[in-house]
Parts: structure tokens; C-alpha cells; sequence
């Protein structure tokens, strides 16, 4: 069976790194994925998918990424549930990374500045 899925989308708030009891890095993102076509007032849908990130992957997303930064990201889908609070069964669906990249520059605020050299020297 075949289980793998590819992204690109932008990250719809700010990563929060955060640590499980036995101390292993997790991070859960929102990826806002635009379709390829437009819907039938012309406008282009977007679907928001919930990702899972652990360990490196989690602590490097938390320390270059912020809102609105585009992000690949490649996973498989994963499926669970649990009884909330009230007593009823939620279901979850969401990509668990394998890996992901970052597809955003730098502000420019955050690139080096580069020195201009005077014509004719």
C-alpha cells in the first residue's frame, strides 16, 4: 500500500514548538493549501490541513518559520481518534511529516546587507 503526500502551502500562524513528557519535540501546523482551479463564483478555495512535526523537523520549523511562510512538506496521512470531554468519539486526520523545507526567502530585514563596490575601481 502506498501512503504518501506532498504540500506546499503557507503556515497560517506561528510555530509553537512543544515537548512531550519523555522530552521528544512535537509541533502542529495548519498548512493553507490553495487548489489549482476556481471554484464557481471564480474564486480560488483554499484547504487547511493539519500537519505533524517531531524532533529536528519541529525544532528547525519552530526556529525559521513564522505565519504566512511557504513550506513543503512531504508525509502520510494518519487517522485517530479520542473521547472528549462531553464524552464524544473526535476523529482526526492529518499528515505526519517525514520532512519539509522551507520554500520562503528571508525578510529582507534578516538578509545580510551587501556592500556596493564604486564603479571603475
Amino acid at each position: 500500500m502506498i501512503n504518501q503526500v506532498t504540500l506546499v502551502g503557507r503556515l497560517t500562524k506561528d510555530p509553537e514548538l512543544k515537548i512531550t513528557s519523555d522530552g521528544t519535540p512535537v509541533m502542529h501546523v495548519i498548512l493553507a493549501v490553495s487548489r489549482h482551479y476556481r471554484n464557481q463564483n471564480g474564486e480560488v478555495d483554499t484547504d487547511f490541513v493539519q500537519c505533524t512535526l517531531w524532533r529536528k523537523a519541529a525544532e528547525n520549523t519552530n526556529q525559521y518559520c513564522k505565519k504566512g511562510y511557504v513550506v513543503g512538506i512531504t508525509g502520510k496521512i494518519q487517522t485517530r481518534h479520542y473521547d472528549n470531554k462531553e464524552g464524544l468519539r473526535v476523529y482526526v486526520t492529518e499528515v505526519v511529516a517525514e520532512s519539509i523545507r522551507f520554500l520562503s526567502s528571508k525578510p529582507k530585514a534578516e538578509q545580510p546587507v551587501k556592500e556596493e563596490m564604486p564603479i571603475g575601481l
